[in-house]
């Protein structure tokens, strides 16, 4: 795969950005930052309104933990495209790991309307309210959650850990056992 992408990078910028894109994407799943940011910029400079490059360059430079500098990137991506999900939800992770909490879970609800259904947005979102010290929302998105991955044993967990400090013990007891 890799090959065949490299022989794409010396097409037209369009075609140049998408293989860059794509490479980059390869080689930060294989943790080689250094070679992942060598083809972000390059995609990002073959196509500037590529919203898949700008979130790979901002999973990048948050990867070599500019936070705040990641969360341009994704916000670029967005503006190029409002639906880019992986911007979205790259932009929450961001504000959450900058402690921007309300900005963060203003990104998860976004997704929740376009991914009502992803696991992960529900987790983040049971998070972020778990971070606020809303147990009873926490609570409320967990289940939601276990609707969509009901045997997923640290979300049960969690939900008897919840369940617990509220002090509802047979709740808690309930989660812990499944």
């Amino acid at each position: 795969a890799l090959e065949t992408l490299k022989m794409f990078e010396k097409k037209d910028s369009r075609v140049k950005s998408a293989a860059a894109t794509n490479l980059s994407f390869l080689y930060y799943l294989g943790n080689e930052l250094e070679q992942a940011t060598n083809y972000a910029d390059l995609a990002v400079n073959s196509d500037r309104y590529n919203p898949a490059a700008l979130t790979n360059k901002g999973n990048t430079v948050f990867a070599n933990g500019d936070c705040e500098k990641a969360a341009e990137f994704y916000k670029e991506a967005l503006r190029n495209d409002s639906l880019c999900t992986e911007a979205l939800y790259n932009l929450g992770l961001a504000y959450k790991k900058l402690n921007r909490i309300d900005e963060a879970l203003d990104c998860f609800l976004k997704l929740h309307a376009i991914l009502p259904n992803s696991a992960q947005v529900l987790y983040q979102l049971a998070s972020i309210y778990q971070i606020m010290e809303d147990p009873n929302q926490a609570i409320e998105w967990l289940l939601q959650l276990i609707s969509v991955v009901p045997t997923d044993p640290h979300v049960l967990s969690k939900l008897g850990n919840l369940y617990d400090i509220e002090g509802d013990k047979s709740q808690a007891f309930h989660y812990y056992c499944e």
